[in-house]
């Protein structure tokens, strides 16, 4: 006899996924994504202006914001924003995402 996962779902059985392009409206792209109770919301802004040591390289640069909200899991947390500071699991995710991005991007593409 198998144990089901606690969402009832058997071990092997995969979360339902959906995604929604073009979610948000004004952003220059946008997609919301949800697998099973996992919501994502990414949003994409483009801006003219780059970091200072890559002026005048002819590349271009992609970096990430990453934020949960303040019920996104059982115990409330205080929104990063409002305490004024960037809690250090937040800034590696930042990190890692950004990271993440940059390695499939042609960068030379965006410069």
């Amino acid at each position: 006899m198998t144990a089901l996962r606690p969402d009832g779902r058997q071990p092997d059985q995969m979360r339902q996924l959906r995604i929604t392009p073009g979610y948000l409206a004004h952003a220059e792209g946008s997609a919301l994504i949800e697998l099973g109770q996992t919501i994502v919301l990414c949003a994409v802004s483009v801006e003219g202006r780059l970091p200072p040591f890559l002026r005048g390289s002819g590349s271009g640069w992609v970096t990430s914001e990453y934020g949960m909200l303040p019920r996104s899991t059982h115990t409330r947390s205080p929104r990063e924003a409002a305490l004024g500071r960037v809690g250090a699991r937040t800034h590696e995710i930042q990190r890692l995402i950004g990271r993440s991005l940059r390695a499939v991007t042609s960068l030379d593409l965006l410069g």
